[in-house]
């Protein structure tokens, strides 16, 4: 893959919801901007304390341009890396005051064992997606 990586979202490989939000991302990436590690993975687990967050967050993170960022700024910008449409939506979520985005974004994360499910162990991607995932 020679295109240019543009962020590396770090997501909770144990959560139903969370894995097919990687899966789609993936399929809306065709060229290849997004990297991809769990949060409980040794690359995920080095990223936060790069950036000096909790070891143990459960929160999406976007890692990109040197900074790191988490709740509803992480999938906000995840937008505007995929840009197009997804670009759009996301400047327009900017306009949503960050305390309602955020609020709106604890309500799901906080829900997402119960209505979506939990895995025993982390999402292994197919053999033709590895090169999109950071490796331990």
């Amino acid at each position: 893959m020679s295109a240019q990586r543009s962020g590396i979202v770090l997501f909770d490989g144990e959560c139903n919801l969370c894995s097919s939000l990687v899966q789609w991302l993936i399929s809306h990436d065709p060229a290849a901007r997004l990297t991809f590690a769990s949060l409980q993975s040794n690359s995920g687990q080095h990223y936060l304390r790069s950036f000096g967050i909790p070891l143990d967050t459960d929160s999406f993170v976007m890692v990109s341009g040197g900074a790191a960022r988490i709740t509803s700024d992480a999938a906000l910008h995840t937008g505007v890396i995929l840009g197009g449409r997804f670009g759009v939506l996301a400047r327009i979520g900017r306009l949503i005051p960050r305390p309602l985005r955020n609020a709106a974004y604890t309500v799901v994360a906080s829900n997402r064992y119960k209505w979506f499910g939990k895995k025993d162990q982390c999402w292994i991607p197919t053999p033709a997606l590895k090169a999109r995932f950071l490796h331990d």
